[in-house]
């Protein structure tokens, strides 16, 4: 059942959001050659309870989990798509880094990710980066009430395709704001027209996920999705609310 937001409720979801932003800013700063996974962990969670919030995701088990998440944040690398889990390895030239991060503020939760070339990074990397997040792009600026999910899966893919790379289908958005997951589903394809109406007070984690190769997924034995093929991945994401005028961002 999808939980429609009041317009207080979704003040509160864009405070999360606003403290989600920042760190999410902080982390990107820091995230340079020679610096561990376990640091970006650490910091971030100072930085969230600094500002009188919780990580969303640490303890939280998601339906495909085996175990809680035992971190503040996902850092996912190169063929790792989410749910990547903080180590001591130093990030290198050449890596692509997954921040995927969650805020819980007084019992509201904002949900966002960004993708990082670490150094230099091949121009395929780069394209894809700039193809996942011109597909968030334009699955937002699709919304507005009246529209259907699938017309955002359709933009998504389509900018995806089109730049030569592959939707991520294994893996999809979500309803979110009360809960880290919620319903509905937000897929990343879709056919214009079909799927559920967007309606206002709706507040959705929109998150494309883009590879290099043919877009099949394994989970890792620590609950982390890669592709299989080992090709490159690329994941954007925001917190988005269905208003009465259309979108509005709540993770900026």
């Amino acid at each position: 059942m999808v939980r429609l937001k009041t317009k207080q409720d979704i003040e509160m979801i864009a405070k999360s959001g606003r403290i989600l932003a920042k760190v999410l800013e902080k982390l990107s700063q820091k995230a340079q050659i020679g610096v561990a996974l376990d640091f970006l962990d650490d910091l971030a969670r100072r930085l969230i309870q600094e500002a009188g919030a919780k990580p969303a995701f640490l303890g939280y088990r998601p339906g495909s989990g085996h175990r809680p998440f035992p971190a503040a944040v996902c850092l996912s690398l190169n063929e790792k798509v989410v749910h990547g889990c903080p180590s001591p390895y130093q990030l290198r030239s050449g890596d692509l880094l997954k921040i995927d991060l969650g805020v819980d503020y007084k019992g509201y939760i904002s949900d966002a990710a960004i993708t990082l070339g670490i150094g230099k990074i091949t121009p395929i990397a780069q394209k894809l980066i700039e193809t996942a997040k011109k597909a968030l792009e334009a699955a937002i600026n699709e919304i507005q009430p009246g529209k259907h999910l699938g017309d955002l899966g359709f933009v998504i893919e389509t900018t995806i395709q089109k730049a030569g790379f592959t939707v991520i289908r294994g893996l999809t958005g979500h309803g979110v704001g009360f809960e880290v997951h919620e319903d509905p589903t937000v897929l990343n394809y879709g056919k214009r027209g079909e799927g559920l109406e967007l309606k206002p007070g709706m507040v959705l984690a929109i998150e494309p996920m883009a590879c290099s190769g043919k877009g099949k997924i394994v989970q890792r034995s620590d609950d982390s999705f890669a592709t299989a093929d080992a090709s490159l991945t690329a994941h954007f994401e925001h917190t988005v609310a269905v208003t009465e005028n259309g979108s509005r961002i709540l993770t900026l």
